[in-house]
């Protein structure tokens, strides 16, 4: 059983707590949070103590891992602070804003031999992990393109002035809350992105940075996709692979903290098309609880660095494409 701090008391630092609480991997035993007098029913319900004290948690040889559910602008330098002080460090995505953050991220992990996790919980659902064995299996034939759609209206009601708003801690509309969940799985099943081209649109937030975002990628695998979130429209979720001999698409109505079923349907050339319906399972746990058995060994972590750090520059490409109306070129 690894002993954890969690930093940032929002909504999902809290959703987490929830998540971890029967877990027989991970327990939470301190939390940190700018305002810890607003936490007394956290402490209370958890028996967790919450303090302001980052350098503290830190500190506490108790403490094997901390989790960050902080602003997005925060987490270079708190990974930096947790690996310097020897603690394995799951990091809510983004796990940075720059590619040139997340490669210091990665570095000063690999530096002091400690494991780097992020919050991609969306590999962990079950159509997802299916749809990565069938193209792994080669089930689709040639992947000729994909695209997804990722949107809710969970954060409609977030004043103008929270850094989920902010042009620069939130960039690019709903990339960093939504999109980056597309922006990974792609570059999971289809490898490294070489261009990207974005736009966003301000429709009815306030805010500064707009409520749309629609992104159109091309891999180095020569596999084309697109990617759109929504900050207002109920929950919606769809994910397609087009490939030469099936197609096969998720359709989620839920969310990770709104249980419900999942359908998959695959279109084989020349057959009936065929619809699996799955369970709710509890995917933020999943991913977490993977990271913990990584650190001790028992099994390998879902993603690379290279990943990691790949995602990251597809979000930096987003954000600059947005902002000057063109295609971007990413480095190798």
């Amino acid at each position: 059983m690894l002993t954890a701090a969690i930093v940032g008391l929002g909504w999902w630092g809290k959703t987490i707590t929830a998540r971890l609480r029967t877990s027989d991997e991970i327990r939470i035993t301190r939390a940190v949070d700018l305002f810890p007098e607003r936490h007394a029913d956290y402490s209370a319900v958890y028996g967790i103590p919450v303090g302001d004290n980052y350098a503290d948690v830190l500190a506490d040889p108790a403490i094997d891992m901390v989790i960050l559910c902080t602003p997005n602008s925060l987490h270079t330098a708190q990974v930096a602070a947790a690996a310097r002080a020897g603690k394995h460090v799951f990091c809510e995505k983004p796990l940075a804003l720059t590619r040139a953050e997340a490669e210091a991220s990665v570095a000063v992990c690999a530096q002091h031999g400690v494991k780097l996790g992020i919050g991609h919980e969306r590999r962990f659902e079950l159509a997802m992990l299916e749809i990565e064995r069938m193209v792994r299996a080669g089930e689709l034939g040639t992947i000729m393109h994909a695209e997804s759609n990722f949107s809710h209206d969970k954060l409609i009601n977030v004043p103008p002035t929270d850094w989920r708003r902010s042009a620069t801690e939130s960039p690019a509309a709903g990339m960093t809350a939504m999109g980056i969940h597309l922006s990974d799985a792609y570059v999971n099943l289809f490898g490294p992105v070489d261009e990207v081209f974005a736009m966003t649109a301000k429709r009815v937030l306030p805010g500064e940075n707009g409520d749309v975002v629609s992104v159109l990628l091309r891999h180095s695998s020569g596999v084309t996709s697109c990617l759109n979130a929504v900050l207002y429209t109920p929950l919606y979720l769809r994910f397609c692979i087009f490939g030469t001999q099936a197609w096969v698409e998720y359709r989620n109505e839920t969310h990770p903290d709104t249980p419900g079923p999942s359908t998959l349907t695959v279109q084989v050339t020349g057959k009936a098309p065929q619809v699996t319906t799955f369970d709710w399972t509890d995917s933020v746990r999943a991913n977490l609880e993977q990271f913990a058995q990584s650190i001790r060994g028992e099994k390998s972590y879902a993603f690379t660095d290279a990943q990691k750090i790949g995602n990251i520059a597809v979000v930096e490409a987003v954000v600059t494409s947005a902002a000057e109306g063109r295609a971007v070129r990413l480095a190798p």
